[in-house]
């Protein structure tokens, strides 16, 4: 029963890692997206112009997010597998060091050394391996981390939050295309700041408050960079 609930914690505790990554993808996606549609409009673009920096902004930043996201979790991944690789070889070539090793960590933890000697032997009797990964790397020998499915999440999350100001600022309302990119990219990011905190057990309205004056600050100077430049060219 204990072990049932302890693995379905550690797998809740996976889902909100993938949950709060997924809102900052998002959330990147918004900011970025719109900064450069603000810098372009500002510069006087024509719609047309305006519609394709924002697909291809788009386009480009997913694959950038993707591809960079599997870059970096393959290093983990590689990095997880050579570790336990290690592990492995010490607990063939001198397993009885190993116990002592693992007994000592359990020490520096506060167990007494009886108890600890115990606890160490009884986890490497059920599986070594997994018992010196844990304490000593911090790594789950049975789960490794996917690149693939990092990549495919970070695509996902930054594709969808660039079409929010994609849709916002080409559409044919071109008379109040500015204000109304702005009012969406606020009202979505008081959303992802909003739910990002409640995740990661943080003040909602601090939160929101970040999200939403780096997201005017970021807009506004790319917006008047654009109009420097419209106006000089």
């Amino acid at each position: 029963m204990f072990e049932n609930q302890l693995t379905a914690k550690v797998d809740l505790a996976k889902k909100l890692n993938w949950l709060r990554a997924g809102v900052l993808g998002a959330n990147d996606g918004i900011v970025s997206t719109a900064g450069l549609l603000m810098g372009v409009a500002g510069a006087g673009a024509s719609q047309p112009e305006i519609v394709v920096a924002g697909v291809a902004a788009t386009v480009a930043g997913s694959i950038s997010m993707a591809g960079g996201e599997y870059t970096s979790v393959s290093a983990q991944r590689d990095s997880e597998l050579a570790a336990l690789e290690q592990e492995r070889r010490e607990l063939a070539e001198n397993p009885e060091m190993e116990l002592r090793e693992l007994a000592l960590f359990y020490e520096a933890k506060g167990i007494s050394a009886e108890l600890s000697a115990q606890v160490a032997q009884e986890l490497t009797e059920k599986d070594a391996l997994k018992a010196h990964a844990e304490a000593e790397l911090g790594i789950n020998s049975d789960h490794q981390v996917s690149p693939i499915a990092a990549a495919i999440s970070s695509f996902a999350a930054f594709f969808g939050g660039s079409l929010l100001p994609l849709f916002a600022v080409s559409g044919p309302w071109i008379e109040i295309r500015i204000p109304l990119t702005v009012g969406a990219v606020v009202a979505s990011l008081a959303i992802t700041g909003f739910v990002g905190a409640k995740i990661g057990g943080a003040r909602s309205l601090r939160a929101i408050i970040r999200n939403v004056s780096i997201s005017l600050l970021t807009m506004g100077i790319t917006y008047a960079i654009g109009a420097l430049v419209g106006t000089a060219i």
